[in-house]
């Protein structure tokens, strides 16, 4: 069968497309899997600094193909991840240790929203919309949203959607801060690639290091973020890379970080 998920590289950018555009970009199980392996090759390889995930077509996603994963679905639940991959929305205990920007468009229901709060920057065409609509299908959000909504936009907020199933367009999306910019359509693609190639310019050890500390304190709270911080920092201080953003900084000459 034809990909479901399209996987290229931009320097140290990943490109990650959703590539089933008949469908709406609905994820049935081949796409599950092969957005799993994409994440696990993220991962793995050094040389990669940032994932950029888009969609090819006018819509992001259309959420799960039910027909196709909602027999799968048994007594442990859903595994996606085959082995070498990692659950891209992070909720079976395997953290992603680099950044991910994200570009939406078109509908983005359910599994899509979720991806953007298993991400770290979003971006938005102007005329998309959105919906957590599990509800309206006789199941709950599994993905995250049920622990990452919440905190992400306000509980009310996240309630708001959650619960009710409803529709909601970029502009709330980026007033409640599901999403960081909302951008013309057609222009969320770029915009997506330009953040992730800004993340992937700054030394990757230290975006590394700043991603963990943060995720340590939403997971276990600000006093072991903070126990943190110093022993990180004396790390990557003795790093090549801190000397190459010293010199930069002394020289005032662009950084060209190694990751080391």
């Amino acid at each position: 069968m034809d990909a479901r998920v399209t996987v290229d590289r931009d320097g140290p950018v990943l490109l990650i497309g959703f590539n089933r555009p008949e469908k709406r970009n609905a994820a049935d199980f081949q796409l599950l899997q092969e957005l799993a392996l994409a994440y696990g090759e993220l991962e793995r390889d050094p040389q990669l600094r940032v994932g950029f995930v888009h969609a090819h077509g006018d819509h992001f996603t259309g959420g799960l193909d039910l027909a196709d994963v909602g027999p799968r679905i048994g007594a442990q639940g859903l595994e996606i991840a085959p082995e070498g991959g990692i659950n891209p929305w992070q909720v079976s205990g395997q953290q992603l240790s680099k950044p991910v920007v994200i570009a939406v468009q078109g509908t983005c229901l359910t599994l899509g929203i979720e991806l953007i709060l298993a991400s770290d920057i979003a971006v938005a065409a102007e005329s998309t919309v959105f919906g957590q609509i599990e509800v309206a299908r006789g199941i709950l959000p599994f993905g995250g949203a049920t622990i990452r909504f919440p905190r992400a936009v306000g509980w009310g907020n996240a309630m708001r959607w959650i619960l009710t199933g409803d529709s909601f367009d970029a502009a709330e999306a980026h007033r409640i801060g599901l999403v960081q910019e909302v951008v013309p359509d057609g222009a969320q693609y770029d915009r997506g690639l330009e953040l992730a190639r800004r993340v992937a310019a700054q030394a990757p050890l230290a975006v590394q290091a700043a991603l963990a500390n943060a995720r340590i304190a939403v997971r276990d709270g600000d006093a072991a973020a903070e126990a943190a911080l110093q022993p990180r920092l004396v790390e990557l201080a003795s790093s090549e890379d801190a000397r190459i953003g010293m010199e930069a900084f002394m020289t005032r000459q662009p950084a060209q970080f190694v990751g080391r």
